[in-house]
């Protein structure tokens, strides 16, 4: 249920990045409102998925796998420009999310312990 939490939260923040792209910087009320309410939805989902999956893990998928979709769109919907160097790094933020997925993280490692680590006060006041 995690991995779908997350995928549904980089859908909801995909959605609300190309609102925000149309709301051409709040001037559009409606897709100001819609970029609004799926970031709300999407940090909700991103926090359920963080209960169980690891924060880089789940941090690393969640802004590749973001950056990679609108980037598409961009060039798809709004017609931004198109490069090779663009598609390579596409495809390498694909790999690299793949790479990642493969190397753990997921419910079967954090099972391990009974409850989500907490940093302890000594990692919180290092300056």
């Amino acid at each position: 249920m995690n991995w779908t939490f997350l995928l549904l939260a980089i859908l909801f923040e995909t959605i609300g990045t190309t609102a925000m792209k149309m709301s051409f910087g709040f001037t559009k009320v409606g897709p100001a409102v819609v970029m609004g309410i799926c970031y709300i939805i999407c940090f909700t989902l991103f926090t359920l998925a963080l209960k169980q999956l690891e924060v880089s893990l789940a941090y690393a998928i969640w802004s590749g796998v973001g950056t990679a979709l609108i980037t598409i769109i961009g060039i798809w919907w709004f017609n931004e420009s198109i490069s090779t160097l663009k598609v390579i790094s596409i495809v390498l933020i694909i790999l690299g999310v793949i790479g990642l997925h493969i190397s753990g993280g997921d419910e079967a490692q954090a099972q391990q312990s009974s409850k989500p680590q907490e940093p302890s006060a000594a990692t919180l006041n290092k300056e």
